[in-house]
């Protein structure tokens, strides 16, 4: 017990200084290295909290926690159709404070597949036995970020970010026997990228530069 007084009273006194915030908006997905299936675009939402330890230097740190729908429209032959996947993704950013209305991110994501779904207008036969669709996708994706905030008056936050993964979306596809799988993965490894623009609100202390 005395152990976690104490832990507590090193936290609350950070968590006093510090901002916490969440944030909304929408993403605007694709998939690159997939002109064989003709992929375009689709939009889904994010949304997240956020923490960012007490600054007043012109760098700080910021990390979150989102729910993003991602994934893209195909054209392969005569199959249409859309995929849905939806990921819960950390961003771990630095800050630049160029004013306190204005900063910059760049940074690191770890990102973790919840599941997916695929609307397609050829479903599966006795000629292409697919498989349960969340086994051709590796669960774990990695990747960077970076984008701009606005923070026109109080605790109001504006911004946007492009995320693009490193990680390869499906699993051995290349190693695949031809015919098993799905028409909407193409015989390449694809990777997410993803362009958001959001609103949130941030509460906290929101510290003020002389002359600012």
């Amino acid at each position: 017990m005395k152990k976690l007084n104490l832990l507590l009273l090193v936290i609350f006194p950070c968590l006093l200084h510090a901002q916490v915030g969440i944030k909304a908006g929408l993403n605007f997905a694709n998939v690159t290295n997939a002109s064989s299936i003709s992929n375009s675009s689709r939009s889904g939402f994010m949304v997240g909290i956020f923490f960012a330890p007490a600054s007043k230097s012109i760098l700080s740190y910021k990390t979150e926690l989102i729910f993003s729908q991602q994934g893209y429209d195909y054209n392969s032959n005569s199959t249409t159709g859309s995929v849905k996947l939806n990921y819960i993704i950390m961003p771990h950013l630095m800050n630049i404070n160029i004013t306190r209305l204005f900063q910059l991110q760049i940074g690191g994501q770890v990102a973790y597949l919840l599941n997916a779904k695929a609307d397609s207008n050829k479903t599966a036969s006795s000629n292409n036995p697919y498989g349960s669709l969340e086994n051709y996708y590796n669960r774990f994706d990695y990747g960077a970020a970076a984008g701009f905030e606005i923070h026109p008056v109080m605790g109001l936050l504006i911004g946007a970010r492009y995320n693009i993964s490193f990680g390869d979306m499906y699993k051995n596809i290349s190693n695949q026997t031809p015919g098993t799988i799905p028409p909407f993965i193409p015989n390449v490894n694809l990777k997410n990228n993803v362009f958001q623009i959001f609103a949130g609100w941030r509460f906290g202390k929101i510290s003020k530069k002389k002359g600012k």
